[in-house]
């Protein structure tokens, strides 16, 4: 049996806690897992309040206390929950849902605190990309097609993982690209999200392969129809591409970022290492935002400290 969710509340507010539940329900059409985890966490809150004997001495939060709050309790509540070790994402979804809360107790004229409207969540940790050491690329893109039964398909499986790592694509931007797209010599035509379209350059050993492909490859392949193809003729999926990967990066005893993906982030990370200015590598994987590109060079940096940290200069440890 589930266990009921309790709340540290007056009778008044537990009634316009019902009521927010049910709408999120009826009007929202979210699950009753997501309402649940909803309530669980204005749960938290309300009992964080109720422990304030300064702000609530009789133990029960009600509406006239919500109206009162102000913009350090809700950010002694963030510092009260980074002290018990939190993840700052599951402090943003907290405070997610205590905002949900409270621009529903707005709508319903029964509390308006303008204080909520300027609380900010914690910044999330960065995610860096991951991009693989210029070894374990060029090891993976030169072992890709090896277990393959057909010539036609071990080149398919070359030209695809060169592709990915010479020129930074996207699996689905790299999979999408018609013999159309290679009309222009050494100049690669790519559709990237939302259809915006960038020229991206060749390697000539990128040009080879492709050549090779096509060279062996059984089936015809239409100039306005996708370029690398199934054993059966028909578009290659890209799952076939990650599960080739899985098994590349296990029989070559690599680490476990190593994602096709990963190759786009290597592009990017080893042109950095080699002296790329940041708006031609922007302009390469077909960013919308510098920013965005900007990771990379954390990546870099990244990688550098581990090697100053490992060189021991000065006599570290």
């Amino acid at each position: 049996m589930k266990e009921e969710i309790k709340f540290h509340a007056d009778g008044i507010l537990n009634e316009a806690i019902r009521s927010w539940r049910q709408w999120l329900l009826d009007e929202r059409r979210y699950s009753v897992h997501t309402v649940d985890a909803y309530a669980r966490d204005l749960a938290l809150f309300t009992a964080f309040l109720a422990a304030r004997e300064d702000l609530c001495p009789e133990g029960k939060v009600s509406l006239g206390l919500l109206k009162k709050l102000k913009i350090r309790d809700f950010r002694s509540f963030i510092g009260a929950r980074s002290a018990g070790n939190k993840e700052k994402s599951t402090i943003a979804r907290e405070l997610s849902s205590i905002r949900n809360f409270f621009r529903w107790l707005d709508r319903q004229n029964l509390v308006q605190n303008p204080a909520v409207s300027i609380l900010s969540s914690p910044r999330r940790n960065k995610v860096l990309p991951k991009a693989v050491g210029v070894k374990e690329t060029l090891k993976l893109v030169n072992e890709a097609g090896q277990e393959e039964n057909e010539n036609w398909l071990m080149l398919r499986d070359k030209a695809v993982f060169t592709l990915l790592y010479g020129c930074g694509l996207r699996i689905s931007e790299a999979l999408s690209i018609t013999p159309a797209d290679l009309k222009t010599g050494d100049i690669l035509r790519v559709r990237g999200k939302g259809g915006k379209e960038r020229l991206v350059p060749m390697l000539p050993v990128v040009i080879k392969r492709i050549e090779d492909y096509l060279n062996a490859c059984p089936y015809h392949v239409h100039e306005d129809e996708a370029l690398f193809l199934g054993v059966r003729g028909g578009r290659l999926n890209p799952r076939i591409v990650q599960r080739l990967t899985e098994r590349l990066r296990d029989g070559l005893h690599l680490p476990g970022n190593v994602t096709p993906h990963a190759l786009r982030h290597s592009f990017a990370t080893h042109l950095l290492a080699e002296g790329t200015d940041l708006r031609s590598i922007q302009e390469l994987l077909g960013h919308a935002s510098l920013s965005t590109t900007q990771r990379y060079t954390e990546v870099e940096i990244s990688t550098l400290q581990k090697e100053y940290d490992g060189a021991r200069l000065l006599g570290g440890k």
